[in-house]
Protein backbone atom coordinates (compact mmCIF):
# COMPACT_ATOMS: atom_id res chain seq x y z
CA UNK A 1 0.00 0.00 0.00
CA UNK A 2 0.98 3.66 -0.83
CA UNK A 3 1.78 6.03 2.09
CA UNK A 4 1.97 9.62 1.21
CA UNK A 5 3.90 13.09 2.55
CA UNK A 6 2.09 15.71 2.05
CA UNK A 7 4.46 18.93 2.23
CA UNK A 8 2.65 22.44 2.38
CA UNK A 9 4.15 25.70 2.75
CA UNK A 10 3.44 29.06 5.09
CA UNK A 11 4.00 32.93 5.18
CA UNK A 12 5.54 33.68 1.91
CA UNK A 13 5.80 31.79 -1.27
CA UNK A 14 8.83 30.43 -3.15
CA UNK A 15 10.31 29.45 -0.37
CA UNK A 16 11.19 26.14 -2.10
CA UNK A 17 8.76 23.45 -1.41
CA UNK A 18 9.27 22.04 -4.57
CA UNK A 19 13.37 21.47 -4.06
CA UNK A 20 12.37 20.24 -0.73
CA UNK A 21 9.88 17.56 -1.71
CA UNK A 22 12.58 16.65 -4.61
CA UNK A 23 14.96 16.08 -2.02
CA UNK A 24 13.22 13.78 0.51
CA UNK A 25 12.46 11.90 -2.31
CA UNK A 26 16.00 11.39 -2.98
CA UNK A 27 17.01 10.54 0.24
CA UNK A 28 13.90 8.00 0.20
CA UNK A 29 14.86 6.94 -2.99
CA UNK A 30 18.50 6.04 -1.50
CA UNK A 31 16.85 3.93 0.67
CA UNK A 32 15.64 1.54 -1.66
CA UNK A 33 11.80 2.88 -2.08
CA UNK A 34 9.38 3.57 -5.33
CA UNK A 35 8.86 6.95 -5.03
CA UNK A 36 5.73 8.80 -7.11
CA UNK A 37 5.74 12.96 -7.03
CA UNK A 38 2.72 15.04 -7.51
CA UNK A 39 2.12 18.77 -7.66
CA UNK A 40 -1.32 20.44 -6.62
CA UNK A 41 -1.63 23.73 -8.11
CA UNK A 42 -4.56 26.33 -6.84
CA UNK A 43 -4.65 28.38 -9.83
CA UNK A 44 -7.58 28.00 -11.90
CA UNK A 45 -5.83 27.06 -15.36
CA UNK A 46 -6.45 23.85 -16.35
CA UNK A 47 -2.38 23.46 -17.09
CA UNK A 48 0.04 26.16 -17.04
CA UNK A 49 1.00 25.65 -20.93
CA UNK A 50 -1.02 28.79 -21.70
CA UNK A 51 0.85 31.09 -18.90
CA UNK A 52 3.36 33.66 -19.79
CA UNK A 53 7.10 32.51 -18.41
CA UNK A 54 7.21 35.96 -16.64
CA UNK A 55 4.56 34.96 -13.97
CA UNK A 56 5.05 31.14 -14.31
CA UNK A 57 8.09 30.31 -15.05
CA UNK A 58 9.26 27.67 -17.31
CA UNK A 59 6.59 25.08 -18.32
CA UNK A 60 8.04 21.61 -17.90
CA UNK A 61 6.90 18.71 -20.36
CA UNK A 62 6.54 14.98 -19.11
CA UNK A 63 7.46 12.14 -21.60
CA UNK A 64 3.81 11.71 -22.22
CA UNK A 65 3.55 15.24 -23.28
CA UNK A 66 1.62 17.13 -20.56
CA UNK A 67 2.35 20.99 -19.48
CA UNK A 68 3.25 20.97 -16.17
CA UNK A 69 4.89 23.01 -13.27
CA UNK A 70 8.35 23.36 -13.35
CA UNK A 71 8.66 21.59 -10.00
CA UNK A 72 7.79 18.31 -12.20
CA UNK A 73 11.45 19.39 -13.45
CA UNK A 74 13.09 19.14 -10.24
CA UNK A 75 11.44 16.00 -9.56
CA UNK A 76 12.84 14.33 -12.17
CA UNK A 77 15.97 15.26 -11.55
CA UNK A 78 16.63 14.32 -7.60
CA UNK A 79 14.60 11.25 -8.10
CA UNK A 80 14.45 8.20 -10.97
CA UNK A 81 10.67 9.01 -11.49
CA UNK A 82 8.82 9.70 -14.67
CA UNK A 83 6.34 12.28 -14.31
CA UNK A 84 3.29 12.30 -16.55
CA UNK A 85 -0.41 13.50 -16.86
CA UNK A 86 -1.49 12.42 -13.29
CA UNK A 87 1.25 14.43 -11.53
CA UNK A 88 0.03 17.37 -11.71
CA UNK A 89 -3.43 18.67 -11.13
CA UNK A 90 -4.37 22.16 -11.28
CA UNK A 91 -7.94 23.62 -9.74
CA UNK A 92 -9.14 24.64 -12.94
CA UNK A 93 -8.48 21.09 -13.96
CA UNK A 94 -10.06 19.37 -11.03
CA UNK A 95 -13.16 21.35 -11.52
CA UNK A 96 -12.75 20.81 -15.05
CA UNK A 97 -13.26 17.05 -14.41
CA UNK A 98 -16.61 17.61 -11.91
CA UNK A 99 -18.42 19.93 -14.14
CA UNK A 100 -17.96 17.75 -16.96
CA UNK A 101 -19.08 14.38 -14.34
CA UNK A 102 -22.04 16.67 -13.73
CA UNK A 103 -23.26 17.46 -17.38
CA UNK A 104 -23.00 13.86 -17.92
CA UNK A 105 -25.58 12.90 -15.01
CA UNK A 106 -22.52 11.21 -12.75
CA UNK A 107 -23.83 12.24 -9.38
CA UNK A 108 -27.65 11.14 -9.83
CA UNK A 109 -29.14 14.90 -9.44
CA UNK A 110 -27.15 15.86 -6.26
CA UNK A 111 -26.42 19.00 -5.34
CA UNK A 112 -22.42 19.10 -6.39
CA UNK A 113 -20.47 21.11 -3.76
CA UNK A 114 -16.58 21.55 -2.85
CA UNK A 115 -16.92 19.11 0.12
CA UNK A 116 -17.41 16.21 -0.38
CA UNK A 117 -17.58 16.32 -4.78
CA UNK A 118 -14.47 18.44 -5.40
CA UNK A 119 -12.36 17.29 -2.50
CA UNK A 120 -13.36 13.72 -3.40
CA UNK A 121 -12.11 14.47 -7.04
CA UNK A 122 -8.81 16.03 -5.31
CA UNK A 123 -8.37 12.81 -3.14
CA UNK A 124 -8.91 9.80 -6.55
CA UNK A 125 -6.72 12.21 -8.72
CA UNK A 126 -3.84 12.19 -6.18
CA UNK A 127 -4.14 8.11 -5.33
CA UNK A 128 -4.53 7.94 -9.40
CA UNK A 129 -0.88 10.13 -9.77
CA UNK A 130 0.18 7.61 -6.67
CA UNK A 131 0.18 4.31 -8.85
CA UNK A 132 1.59 1.67 -6.88
CA UNK A 133 4.75 3.30 -5.47
CA UNK A 134 5.79 2.92 -2.19
CA UNK A 135 5.72 6.73 -0.93
CA UNK A 136 4.58 9.23 -3.19
CA UNK A 137 5.25 13.05 -2.44
CA UNK A 138 2.58 15.34 -2.56
CA UNK A 139 3.34 19.36 -2.91
CA UNK A 140 0.62 21.86 -2.85
CA UNK A 141 1.64 24.49 -4.23
CA UNK A 142 0.56 28.59 -3.04
CA UNK A 143 0.78 29.41 0.22
CA UNK A 144 -1.53 28.20 3.80
CA UNK A 145 -4.16 31.17 4.16
CA UNK A 146 -4.93 31.01 0.44
CA UNK A 147 -8.70 30.91 -0.27
CA UNK A 148 -7.70 28.89 -3.50
CA UNK A 149 -5.68 26.16 -1.93
CA UNK A 150 -8.02 25.35 0.83
CA UNK A 151 -9.87 22.78 -0.96
CA UNK A 152 -6.53 20.78 -1.57
CA UNK A 153 -5.68 21.12 2.21
CA UNK A 154 -9.25 19.98 3.09
CA UNK A 155 -8.41 17.10 0.92
CA UNK A 156 -5.06 16.07 2.49
CA UNK A 157 -6.75 16.28 5.99
CA UNK A 158 -9.23 14.16 4.78
CA UNK A 159 -6.91 11.77 3.56
CA UNK A 160 -4.79 11.98 6.96
CA UNK A 161 -8.12 10.84 8.85
CA UNK A 162 -8.59 7.62 6.27
CA UNK A 163 -5.34 6.52 6.16
CA UNK A 164 -4.63 6.82 9.43
CA UNK A 165 -1.30 8.37 10.83
CA UNK A 166 1.10 5.25 9.90
CA UNK A 167 0.64 6.18 6.15
CA UNK A 168 0.51 9.72 6.35
CA UNK A 169 2.94 12.48 7.01
CA UNK A 170 2.65 16.08 6.79
CA UNK A 171 5.42 18.27 6.19
CA UNK A 172 5.45 22.12 6.54
CA UNK A 173 7.60 24.44 5.23
CA UNK A 174 8.17 27.96 6.49
CA UNK A 175 10.36 31.01 6.83
CA UNK A 176 12.22 32.02 9.88
CA UNK A 177 13.76 35.74 8.83
CA UNK A 178 16.65 37.40 10.20
CA UNK A 179 16.49 40.67 11.08
CA UNK A 180 19.70 42.69 10.56
CA UNK A 181 18.77 46.01 12.07
CA UNK A 182 18.26 44.15 15.64
CA UNK A 183 20.48 41.22 14.81
CA UNK A 184 17.60 38.45 15.76
CA UNK A 185 16.45 35.47 14.07
CA UNK A 186 12.45 35.71 14.26
CA UNK A 187 10.26 32.91 15.08
CA UNK A 188 6.99 34.35 14.98
CA UNK A 189 6.12 33.86 11.64
CA UNK A 190 6.61 30.04 11.62
CA UNK A 191 4.75 30.03 14.79
CA UNK A 192 1.58 32.05 12.85
CA UNK A 193 1.93 29.87 9.95
CA UNK A 194 1.63 26.45 12.00
CA UNK A 195 -1.53 27.90 13.86
CA UNK A 196 -3.06 28.74 10.41
CA UNK A 197 -2.17 24.80 9.18
CA UNK A 198 -3.89 23.69 12.56
CA UNK A 199 -6.84 25.54 12.24
CA UNK A 200 -8.10 23.17 9.58
CA UNK A 201 -7.74 20.43 11.44
CA UNK A 202 -3.41 19.39 10.09
CA UNK A 203 -0.98 19.57 12.49
CA UNK A 204 2.73 19.23 10.71
CA UNK A 205 4.59 16.15 11.74
CA UNK A 206 7.91 18.04 10.47
CA UNK A 207 8.99 21.60 10.34
CA UNK A 208 10.90 22.88 7.38
CA UNK A 209 12.52 26.33 8.66
CA UNK A 210 14.03 28.24 5.74
CA UNK A 211 16.41 30.85 6.47
CA UNK A 212 19.82 32.64 5.51
CA UNK A 213 22.11 30.56 7.87
CA UNK A 214 21.59 27.40 9.85
CA UNK A 215 18.76 27.85 12.77
CA UNK A 216 20.37 27.64 16.11
CA UNK A 217 19.21 24.97 19.01
CA UNK A 218 17.39 27.93 21.15
CA UNK A 219 14.84 28.83 17.86
CA UNK A 220 14.94 25.03 17.32
CA UNK A 221 13.38 24.16 20.93
CA UNK A 222 11.34 27.39 20.56
CA UNK A 223 9.61 26.74 17.36
CA UNK A 224 9.32 23.01 18.48
CA UNK A 225 7.47 24.37 22.11
CA UNK A 226 5.46 26.76 19.99
CA UNK A 227 4.12 24.19 17.29
CA UNK A 228 3.71 21.17 19.32
CA UNK A 229 6.36 19.59 16.74
CA UNK A 230 9.07 17.55 18.16
CA UNK A 231 12.28 19.62 18.63
CA UNK A 232 14.21 16.55 16.23
CA UNK A 233 11.75 17.11 13.72
CA UNK A 234 12.50 21.32 13.05
CA UNK A 235 14.58 20.44 10.08
CA UNK A 236 16.64 24.10 9.11
CA UNK A 237 16.98 24.82 5.76
CA UNK A 238 19.33 27.23 5.22
CA UNK A 239 20.91 29.03 1.95
CA UNK A 240 23.16 26.82 0.33
CA UNK A 241 25.29 27.99 -3.06
CA UNK A 242 24.40 24.54 -4.91
CA UNK A 243 20.86 22.55 -4.77
CA UNK A 244 22.90 19.16 -5.18
CA UNK A 245 24.19 19.49 -1.30
CA UNK A 246 20.58 19.51 0.17
CA UNK A 247 19.86 15.83 0.38
CA UNK A 248 22.92 15.69 2.33
CA UNK A 249 22.24 18.40 4.70
CA UNK A 250 18.48 17.01 4.78
CA UNK A 251 19.95 13.87 5.81
CA UNK A 252 22.29 14.39 7.75
CA UNK A 253 19.71 16.09 10.33
CA UNK A 254 17.30 12.79 9.94
CA UNK A 255 14.74 13.86 7.46
CA UNK A 256 14.20 10.75 6.30
CA UNK A 257 14.69 8.86 9.58
CA UNK A 258 11.48 10.86 10.76
CA UNK A 259 9.51 9.82 7.62
CA UNK A 260 10.59 6.52 7.93
CA UNK A 261 9.88 5.83 11.85
CA UNK A 262 6.53 7.66 11.47
CA UNK A 263 5.34 5.38 8.67
CA UNK A 264 6.98 2.16 10.48
CA UNK A 265 9.32 1.22 8.05
CA UNK A 266 12.20 -0.77 8.30
CA UNK A 267 14.65 0.40 6.11
CA UNK A 268 18.55 0.05 4.70
CA UNK A 269 20.82 3.14 5.41
CA UNK A 270 20.46 5.96 3.08
CA UNK A 271 22.98 5.45 0.20
CA UNK A 272 24.05 9.30 -1.00
CA UNK A 273 27.46 8.47 -2.78
CA UNK A 274 25.87 9.42 -6.41
CA UNK A 275 24.77 13.29 -5.06
CA UNK A 276 28.65 13.36 -3.02
CA UNK A 277 30.22 12.86 -6.32
CA UNK A 278 28.14 15.28 -7.89
CA UNK A 279 29.56 17.82 -5.34
CA UNK A 280 32.87 16.71 -5.70
CA UNK A 281 32.57 17.41 -9.59
CA UNK A 282 31.53 20.83 -9.22
CA UNK A 283 34.07 21.72 -6.38
CA UNK A 284 36.85 20.07 -8.32
CA UNK A 285 37.02 21.45 -11.92
CA UNK A 286 39.49 21.02 -14.64
CA UNK A 287 38.22 23.77 -16.87
CA UNK A 288 36.60 27.00 -16.97
CA UNK A 289 34.09 28.16 -19.40
CA UNK A 290 31.18 31.07 -20.39
CA UNK A 291 28.04 30.08 -21.57
CA UNK A 292 25.80 32.98 -23.40
CA UNK A 293 21.84 32.21 -23.15
CA UNK A 294 20.11 34.51 -25.90
CA UNK A 295 16.83 34.54 -24.26
CA UNK A 296 13.53 36.55 -24.48
CA UNK A 297 12.87 35.65 -20.73
CA UNK A 298 16.28 36.09 -19.13
CA UNK A 299 14.68 38.47 -16.49
CA UNK A 300 13.02 35.42 -14.94
CA UNK A 301 15.62 32.67 -14.42
CA UNK A 302 12.84 30.39 -13.62
CA UNK A 303 11.84 30.05 -17.40
CA UNK A 304 14.53 28.78 -18.23
CA UNK A 305 15.35 26.64 -15.37
CA UNK A 306 15.70 23.09 -16.94
CA UNK A 307 18.03 24.09 -19.30
CA UNK A 308 19.90 26.22 -17.23
CA UNK A 309 21.12 22.94 -14.59
CA UNK A 310 21.07 21.25 -18.07
CA UNK A 311 24.17 22.98 -18.69
CA UNK A 312 25.54 22.68 -15.38
CA UNK A 313 25.25 19.20 -15.80
CA UNK A 314 27.58 19.17 -18.75
CA UNK A 315 29.87 20.95 -16.35
CA UNK A 316 29.38 18.17 -14.02
CA UNK A 317 30.40 15.24 -16.04
CA UNK A 318 33.33 17.29 -17.55
CA UNK A 319 34.21 18.70 -14.85
CA UNK A 320 34.10 22.06 -16.14
CA UNK A 321 32.55 25.42 -14.23
CA UNK A 322 30.44 26.38 -16.13
CA UNK A 323 29.35 30.22 -16.01
CA UNK A 324 25.86 31.31 -17.47
CA UNK A 325 25.76 34.66 -19.01
CA UNK A 326 22.31 35.71 -19.36
CA UNK A 327 21.68 37.99 -22.53
CA UNK A 328 18.12 39.68 -23.29
CA UNK A 329 17.90 39.11 -27.22
CA UNK A 330 15.93 42.12 -27.67
CA UNK A 331 18.94 44.08 -26.28
CA UNK A 332 21.14 42.32 -28.88
CA UNK A 333 18.39 43.25 -31.55
CA UNK A 334 19.00 47.15 -30.61
CA UNK A 335 22.89 47.13 -29.58
CA UNK A 336 24.26 44.53 -31.13
CA UNK A 337 26.06 41.27 -30.75
CA UNK A 338 29.58 43.15 -29.38
CA UNK A 339 28.37 41.54 -25.83
CA UNK A 340 28.95 37.86 -26.73
CA UNK A 341 32.71 38.81 -27.22
CA UNK A 342 34.51 36.54 -25.55
CA UNK A 343 32.03 34.14 -25.06
CA UNK A 344 32.83 30.10 -25.28
CA UNK A 345 29.39 28.76 -26.08
CA UNK A 346 26.00 30.64 -27.38
CA UNK A 347 22.50 28.97 -26.33
CA UNK A 348 19.12 30.27 -28.22
CA UNK A 349 16.50 28.07 -25.99
CA UNK A 350 12.63 28.38 -26.99
CA UNK A 351 10.03 31.33 -27.26
CA UNK A 352 6.99 32.42 -28.91
CA UNK A 353 6.11 35.66 -30.18
CA UNK A 354 8.32 38.33 -32.53
CA UNK A 355 9.86 40.29 -29.83
CA UNK A 356 13.49 40.10 -30.09
CA UNK A 357 13.46 37.49 -33.15
CA UNK A 358 16.32 39.37 -34.88
CA UNK A 359 18.65 39.48 -31.89
CA UNK A 360 18.54 35.99 -31.59
CA UNK A 361 19.13 35.75 -35.53
CA UNK A 362 22.14 37.90 -35.02
CA UNK A 363 23.78 35.53 -32.35
CA UNK A 364 23.64 32.60 -34.69
CA UNK A 365 24.78 34.43 -37.35
CA UNK A 366 27.37 35.91 -34.59
CA UNK A 367 28.15 31.85 -33.92
CA UNK A 368 28.83 30.66 -37.34
CA UNK A 369 31.10 33.52 -38.72
CA UNK A 370 32.87 33.01 -35.68
CA UNK A 371 33.30 29.54 -35.12
CA UNK A 372 31.89 30.03 -31.44
CA UNK A 373 30.17 26.28 -30.45
CA UNK A 374 26.08 26.90 -30.59
CA UNK A 375 23.71 24.74 -29.33
CA UNK A 376 19.77 25.68 -30.39
CA UNK A 377 16.66 24.56 -28.47
CA UNK A 378 13.37 24.83 -30.30
CA UNK A 379 12.95 27.95 -31.57
CA UNK A 380 16.76 28.13 -31.01
CA UNK A 381 16.99 25.69 -34.06
CA UNK A 382 14.15 27.55 -36.03
CA UNK A 383 16.03 31.01 -36.42
CA UNK A 384 19.55 29.21 -37.24
CA UNK A 385 17.49 27.85 -40.38
CA UNK A 386 16.38 31.25 -40.71
CA UNK A 387 19.90 32.83 -40.60
CA UNK A 388 21.28 30.05 -42.95
CA UNK A 389 18.34 30.58 -45.69
CA UNK A 390 18.89 34.50 -45.37
CA UNK A 391 23.10 34.48 -45.19
CA UNK A 392 23.70 31.05 -46.84
CA UNK A 393 21.50 30.44 -49.21
CA UNK A 394 20.49 34.21 -50.10
CA UNK A 395 16.58 33.70 -49.46
CA UNK A 396 15.94 37.27 -48.60
CA UNK A 397 13.66 37.79 -46.12
CA UNK A 398 13.36 34.41 -45.03
CA UNK A 399 11.47 33.69 -41.65
CA UNK A 400 8.87 31.77 -39.99
CA UNK A 401 5.28 32.58 -40.78
CA UNK A 402 4.57 32.62 -36.67
CA UNK A 403 6.29 36.50 -37.22
CA UNK A 404 5.62 37.35 -40.25
CA UNK A 405 2.48 35.77 -42.66
CA UNK A 406 3.71 37.62 -45.37
CA UNK A 407 6.85 36.37 -46.26
CA UNK A 408 8.33 35.58 -49.70
CA UNK A 409 10.02 32.80 -47.89
CA UNK A 410 8.66 30.83 -45.36
CA UNK A 411 11.33 28.85 -44.23
CA UNK A 412 9.20 27.89 -40.77
CA UNK A 413 5.45 27.48 -40.89
CA UNK A 414 2.66 25.60 -39.65
CA UNK A 415 2.47 22.11 -39.90
CA UNK A 416 -1.39 21.39 -39.81
CA UNK A 417 -1.20 17.71 -39.24
CA UNK A 418 1.29 15.10 -37.52
CA UNK A 419 2.08 11.53 -36.65
CA UNK A 420 2.42 11.05 -32.65
CA UNK A 421 4.57 8.57 -31.33
CA UNK A 422 1.77 6.01 -31.21
CA UNK A 423 1.42 6.29 -34.79
CA UNK A 424 -1.97 8.83 -34.32
CA UNK A 425 -2.68 11.73 -36.72
CA UNK A 426 -3.34 15.32 -34.59
CA UNK A 427 -4.40 18.18 -35.93
CA UNK A 428 -4.66 21.78 -35.54
CA UNK A 429 -5.01 25.07 -37.57
CA UNK A 430 -4.33 28.53 -36.95
CA UNK A 431 -7.95 28.60 -35.12
CA UNK A 432 -7.09 26.02 -32.43
CA UNK A 433 -7.29 26.49 -28.78
CA UNK A 434 -4.00 27.90 -27.26
CA UNK A 435 -4.14 25.82 -24.98
CA UNK A 436 -2.83 21.62 -25.34
CA UNK A 437 -2.68 22.16 -29.18
CA UNK A 438 1.40 21.83 -29.72
CA UNK A 439 3.33 19.23 -30.42
CA UNK A 440 3.95 18.18 -27.26
CA UNK A 441 5.83 14.57 -25.87
CA UNK A 442 8.32 12.12 -26.47
CA UNK A 443 8.76 10.59 -29.77
CA UNK A 444 11.45 9.34 -31.67
CA UNK A 445 13.96 10.84 -33.59
CA UNK A 446 15.85 9.18 -36.44
CA UNK A 447 19.82 10.58 -36.61
CA UNK A 448 21.77 10.50 -40.40
CA UNK A 449 24.41 8.09 -40.52
CA UNK A 450 27.41 10.29 -40.06
CA UNK A 451 26.11 13.44 -38.42
CA UNK A 452 27.28 14.85 -35.52
CA UNK A 453 24.19 14.34 -33.75
CA UNK A 454 24.60 10.36 -34.47
CA UNK A 455 28.34 10.53 -33.06
CA UNK A 456 27.06 12.49 -30.00
CA UNK A 457 24.23 10.26 -29.25
CA UNK A 458 26.16 7.16 -29.84
CA UNK A 459 23.43 5.16 -31.52
CA UNK A 460 21.04 5.89 -34.61
CA UNK A 461 17.44 6.32 -33.07
CA UNK A 462 16.81 8.30 -29.81
CA UNK A 463 13.94 9.69 -27.93
CA UNK A 464 13.36 13.44 -26.96
CA UNK A 465 10.38 15.62 -25.60
CA UNK A 466 8.62 18.25 -27.46
CA UNK A 467 6.47 21.43 -27.12
CA UNK A 468 6.21 23.96 -30.40
CA UNK A 469 3.67 24.34 -32.86
CA UNK A 470 5.92 25.39 -36.01
CA UNK A 471 8.44 23.63 -38.21
CA UNK A 472 11.14 23.40 -40.62
CA UNK A 473 8.72 23.86 -44.23
CA UNK A 474 10.61 21.29 -46.17
CA UNK A 475 9.96 22.60 -49.29
CA UNK A 476 12.94 24.48 -48.71
CA UNK A 477 14.96 21.14 -47.34
CA UNK A 478 16.81 21.03 -50.76
CA UNK A 479 18.33 24.36 -50.88
CA UNK A 480 19.11 24.95 -47.65
CA UNK A 481 21.22 21.77 -47.67
CA UNK A 482 22.60 23.28 -50.75
CA UNK A 483 24.05 25.80 -48.64
CA UNK A 484 25.73 23.86 -45.89
CA UNK A 485 22.68 22.75 -43.71
CA UNK A 486 22.61 19.37 -42.59
CA UNK A 487 19.06 18.36 -41.59
CA UNK A 488 20.92 15.39 -39.24
CA UNK A 489 17.68 14.61 -37.25
CA UNK A 490 14.38 13.62 -38.72
CA UNK A 491 10.67 12.50 -37.31
CA UNK A 492 9.09 9.46 -38.16
CA UNK A 493 6.82 11.26 -40.75
CA UNK A 494 9.75 13.78 -41.99
CA UNK A 495 9.89 16.83 -39.85
CA UNK A 496 12.79 18.06 -39.53
CA UNK A 497 14.31 17.23 -36.04
CA UNK A 498 17.91 18.58 -36.24
CA UNK A 499 20.19 20.61 -38.12
CA UNK A 500 23.80 21.08 -38.02
CA UNK A 501 26.00 23.70 -40.17
CA UNK A 502 28.62 21.49 -42.09
CA UNK A 503 31.43 24.12 -42.34
CA UNK A 504 31.48 24.79 -38.85
CA UNK A 505 33.08 22.86 -35.36
CA UNK A 506 30.17 22.55 -33.03
CA UNK A 507 27.14 23.92 -34.46
CA UNK A 508 23.87 21.67 -33.72
CA UNK A 509 20.45 22.91 -33.31
CA UNK A 510 17.31 20.79 -31.79
CA UNK A 511 13.18 21.10 -32.38
CA UNK A 512 13.14 19.11 -29.51
CA UNK A 513 13.72 20.21 -25.88
CA UNK A 514 16.78 18.04 -24.56
CA UNK A 515 17.18 19.91 -21.36
CA UNK A 516 13.71 17.73 -19.85
CA UNK A 517 15.62 14.72 -19.65
CA UNK A 518 19.02 15.78 -18.29
CA UNK A 519 19.50 15.24 -15.21
CA UNK A 520 22.65 15.59 -12.17
CA UNK A 521 23.50 12.05 -12.11
CA UNK A 522 23.46 10.75 -15.72
CA UNK A 523 23.89 14.10 -17.43
CA UNK A 524 22.91 14.57 -21.20
CA UNK A 525 25.12 13.42 -24.18
CA UNK A 526 24.14 16.59 -26.44
CA UNK A 527 24.97 19.21 -23.33
CA UNK A 528 28.34 17.34 -22.46
CA UNK A 529 28.96 17.29 -25.97
CA UNK A 530 28.53 21.11 -26.28
CA UNK A 531 30.33 21.90 -22.82
CA UNK A 532 33.60 19.90 -24.07
CA UNK A 533 33.19 21.82 -27.61
CA UNK A 534 33.06 24.81 -25.28
CA UNK A 535 36.26 23.68 -23.22
CA UNK A 536 38.12 22.92 -26.53
CA UNK A 537 37.17 26.19 -27.72
CA UNK A 538 38.01 28.12 -24.97
CA UNK A 539 41.50 26.60 -25.68
CA UNK A 540 41.57 28.08 -29.07
CA UNK A 541 41.20 23.87 -30.35
CA UNK A 542 39.26 23.59 -33.02
CA UNK A 543 36.46 21.12 -31.53
CA UNK A 544 35.11 18.09 -33.75
CA UNK A 545 32.11 16.24 -33.25
CA UNK A 546 32.74 15.61 -29.61
CA UNK A 547 31.34 12.13 -28.40
CA UNK A 548 29.49 12.13 -25.05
Amino acid sequence: MTSYVFITGGVVSSLGKGITSACLGAILESRGLSISMIKLDPYINVDPGTMSPFQHGEVFVTEDGTETDLDLGHYERFVRTTCGRNSNFTTGRIYETVIGKERRGDYLGATVQVIPHITNEIKDSVKKGAGDADICLVEIGGTVGDIESLPFLEAIRQMGIELGHDRVVYVHLTLVPYIATSSEIKTKPTQHSVKEIRSIGIQPDILVCRSEKPLPDEQRRKIALFTNVQEKAVISAYDVDDLYKIPEIMHAQGLGDIVADQLKLDLPPADLHEWKSIVDAKLNTDAEVNIAMVGKYVDLRDAYISLSEALLHGGIHTRTRVNIHYFESQDIEESGVDCLQGMDGIVVPGGFGDRGIEGKVASVRYARENKVPYLGICLGMQVAVIEAARNLAGLEGAHSTEFNRGTDHPVVALITEWETSAGEREERSERSDMGGTMRLGAQEIYLQEGSMAASVYGKPVIQERHRHRYEVNNNYRDRLEEAGIRFSGLSVDDLVEMVEIQDHPWFIASQFHPEFTSNPRDGHPLFTSFIRAAVEASNNELPKAAEA
